[in-house]
């Protein structure tokens, strides 16, 4: 997915159309293509929207973290013994709408990525386009978490903490902590659950990236266009 986005905007952006066909002449397999500039142009973009439009928007929407194995966010180390212990007196409810809390309010934040990454992409060189189309099914999904791990956390960490005051988890919170040091022999817990649910939205958006790449690098069914199998045939050839 994001190997095309490499292709696209670094071949677009910072080499003239003569410079592009010589790179494209260089990768293993690929002397004669029978692609234009633009088809392969094209099929980046295409596999950017796919990725982006298939999957990382998918976790913006209810329910995007909570029901989706993958990526759902589950206690922090650290509250796993709060939730064990309010179930088991009788406060199920109250964990479960704990839990539930932290996923929506990454659901919030996720909507901010996809410009991030879309300047990432439009950084990239050379070396990291051919690095990517020629790399393994997470050498695009690897790039964009480097460039943009520290940007999307900026990004991400205030929404999440405005999130939780818009969907209440700062008062939920608030009290399944209250409840939880109230019982007897229990050691006091008052965890950074923005810092938390903030990495933990970043390691879903990442996930969901990696599955799509590696779905258009070695499933043909993923190739939904004529130009994703074209473009993408280059890389079999590797």
């Amino acid at each position: 997915m994001i190997k095309k986005i490499s292709l696209v905007f670094s071949v677009f952006l910072i080499f003239s159309c003569t410079e592009l066909q010589q790179v494209v002449n260089q990768l293993p397999g690929s002397t004669s293509t029978g692609l234009s500039n633009e088809a392969i142009a094209n099929g980046l973009k295409e596999a950017l929207d796919q990725g982006i439009e298939k999957q990382v928007s998918k976790l913006t929407k209810t329910d995007g973290f909570y029901k989706n194995d993958l990526v759902k966010i589950l206690m922090p180390q650290e509250l796993q013994k709060v939730d064990k212990t309010l179930r088991d007196i009788g406060l199920g409810n109250l964990a479960d709408e704990g839990l539930k809390v932290l996923n929506r309010a990454a659901e919030d934040a996720v909507s901010e990525a996809t410009p991030i990454f879309v300047n990432a992409v439009k950084e990239m060189s050379f070396v990291d386009a051919k690095n990517i189309l020629l790399g393994d099914n997470k050498a695009a999904t690897t790039y964009l978490e480097t460039k943009t791990n520290t940007a999307l956390y900026d990004k991400f960490n205030p929404i999440i903490n405005a999130s939780f005051k818009k969907v209440g988890a700062d008062e939920i919170w608030s009290t399944i902590i209250s409840r939880y040091n109230a019982i007897p022999l229990t050691t006091n817990v008052n965890p950074d659950l923005t810092d938390y649910v903030t990495k933990e939205a970043l390691s879903g958006v990442y996930t969901m990236i990696a599955v799509e790449e590696e779905e258009i690098r070695t499933k043909l069914s993923s190739r939904t266009t004529d130009t994703l199998k074209k473009v993408f045939a280059l890389q079999d050839k590797n």
